[in-house]
């Protein structure tokens, strides 16, 4: 089975963090949306997250996901929502293991995240195409490499792809974008 994560187009956030915030796509690219829709080609199975961020852009892709799943929400991210980067806290260095765990105030930690993740893209029987976030590019990785997961970069408009054989996860790509 192979499960290929798509992140959403930018946020139209004006650069503050959006985390759980329904925040609008900027599906403008035009161009970039058409590389891609010929890459991705005509999926077996599409879920989405319920963002609109996410659905704005399967549609601007001409893809109808069959359900938009609630558990694959971005990370609620609590009092830090809504934040420029810079005023975001420094927490000093951690430990991937310390960083999973770390729980915003009024949000969910990365584990907490991967804890409603997980079981979705574990029952998943048939190839499929998620829209969804960064945050949930990284659960999917962790079921391979743990809370190193954290480390990854996943830039709006890219694919993480990974394989199940059995009941092994295998990391194709991470990151793939479509570039000019």
């Amino acid at each position: 089975m192979r499960l290929s994560i798509l992140r959403h187009a930018p946020s139209l956030s004006d650069g503050l963090l959006a985390g759980r915030r329904d925040v609008p796509a900027d599906c403008a690219d035009h161009a970039t949306l058409a590389r891609l829709a010929m890459r991705i080609g005509q999926p077996r199975q599409v879920i989405a997250s319920p963002a609109l961020r996410c659905r704005q852009t399967a549609e601007a892709l001409g893809l109808t996901p069959e359900r938009l799943e609630p558990a694959l929400w971005e990370q609620d991210m609590g009092v830090w929502e809504g934040l420029p980067p810079d005023r975001l806290p420094d927490l000093g260095p951690l430990s991937p293991i310390e960083l999973a765990r770390h729980r915003p105030e009024a949000g969910e930690s990365f584990d907490d995240m991967t804890a409603r993740v997980i079981p979705v893209l574990q029952g998943l029987r048939d190839d499929c195409l998620v829209v969804a976030h960064a945050g949930t590019a990284r659960a999917a990785l962790s079921m391979v490499v743990g809370p190193a997961a954290l480390s990854f970069s996943v830039a709006p408009l890219s694919l993480t792809i990974l394989r199940r054989m059995g009941d092994a996860w295998a990391v194709e790509a991470v990151n793939l974008t479509v570039g000019e």
